[in-house]
């Protein structure tokens, strides 16, 4: 196999969009071309993450759509739906084209239009996911899933609303620093848990998640371009190679899980990236973990290996996964804030990866970060890939 680096990447600011679907992927897809400095090169496949476009944009075959809006023929196109993991499995797909040999140069893109419709349809769309018999059929979504697994959570384990709150007060600091990010507002413990008015702020969602413990609903773009490294250093970019990707799956209905609380596909799919990175989760310096509710970025940091089970919510307690600490997590401003255009959640996650290991991340730029860990979480929890990207001096 060929080693794979990301040579470009670009993404659109997350919130609302004005264009169409395919246009927004288009304004992503051409600056990311451009920072991988191609010349006359043509990218020999692109790759589309896309979970909604048939559904709630009338869009199908986005791959062959963006293809002839941006005049790359004839490259391959291909269009994955892998629920809210759509963005990674895409880039999966991409590594595998280059690592084999199949392709020298592909386009990933992953792409969202969710406000075309209203908070309850996007809220639907995304349960559609779930078990159709067993859970879909008697109204589960997923931010009930989420309120029943930070229940059990907190039992178990000591979680309390306040540990929630401080996911969401970090990461909201953050985006402040994301220009590309949803949601810019700072938010503080007091406002959102203690004060008088916080009931009506910060109303419940799903019992114990509030709406400050829960993703926005967003529109948004991401994309990157990969080639071997071999020609990333002809082309003479920066080399952040993708050391190791892992993916596992779960079971499809949580109730089937012997213990509810243990997110199984996490845990295998980081360690499966891990080992073929030869790298461990100490070796790491900044990760994007999938936060679409407070309480998963807690959990993923323990699965993933950089914490015992169980203590999460102390090391962020400690500060040690704010911008400053050991470990920043979620430098972007995460899902709970940058935004989670399912689509695009995935490959939005490597492209701040990519800025923070060429250091080009502006304001919330880790120091001396060389190696970085993303996890793009799908279902709740029944389908992960885990990504150990390492920036070559």
């Amino acid at each position: 196999m060929r080693d794979v680096a990301i040579i470009g990447v670009a993404m659109t600011r997350f919130g609302r969009a004005e264009v169409s679907l395919v246009d927004m992927m288009c304004l992503s897809a051409l600056p990311a071309l451009k920072d991988a400095a191609l010349g006359d090169r043509r990218v020999d496949a692109v790759v589309v993450a896309n979970m909604g476009g048939a559904r709630i944009n009338r869009q199908t075959a986005v791959a062959s759509a963006l293809v002839d809006r941006l005049s790359l023929y004839p490259a391959a196109a291909e269009t994955v739906e892998n629920g809210p993991a759509s963005g990674s499995s895409a880039f999966k797909v991409g590594f595998q084209a280059i690592a084999s040999g199949m392709a020298d140069l592909v386009l990933v893109t992953g792409g969202e239009k969710m406000r075309a419709v209203d908070n309850l349809e996007a809220t639907d769309f995304v349960a559609s996911l779930t078990h159709p018999e067993a859970e879909y059929i008697y109204g589960v979504t997923l931010p009930s899933l989420a309120g029943l697994f930070t229940r059990l959570y907190m039992e178990r384990y000591g979680v309390t609303a306040e540990h929630l709150a401080m996911v969401a007060v970090k990461n909201h600091e953050n985006a402040l620093k994301n220009p590309f990010a949803h949601i810019q507002q700072r938010i503080t413990m007091e406002g959102i848990l203690f004060s008088p008015d916080a009931v009506v702020n910060n109303p419940l969602v799903a019992d114990p998640l509030r709406m400050f413990d829960c993703c926005p609903v967003s529109d948004g773009s991401a994309s990157l371009v990969l080639a071997s490294v071999d020609l990333a250093k002809k082309l003479g970019r920066p080399i952040v190679k993708v050391a190791g990707i892992g993916q596992a799956t779960d079971t499809h209905a949580v109730q089937e899980r012997k213990d509810p609380t243990d997110l199984l596909a996490v845990r295998q799919a980081a360690e499966k990236a891990f080992g073929r990175a030869k790298l461990a989760p100490n070796d790491i310096h900044v990760a994007e973990l999938h936060d679409a509710f407070t309480i998963l970025e807690i959990a993923e940091s323990e699965e993933a290996g950089f914490f015992p089970k169980g203590k999460g919510a102390k090391a962020l307690e400690k500060g040690t996964t704010s911008l400053s600490g050991k470990l920043p997590i979620n430098p972007s401003g995460g899902l709970k804030a940058k935004g989670h255009p399912v689509g695009a959640t995935g490959v939005a996650q490597l492209v701040e990866l990519v800025w923070q290991l060429r250091g080009e991340a502006g304001e919330r730029q880790v120091a001396g970060a060389k190696n970085a860990f993303a996890c793009n979480f799908g279902g709740f929890g029944n389908n992960v890939v885990a990504t150990v990207l390492v920036r070559e001096d």
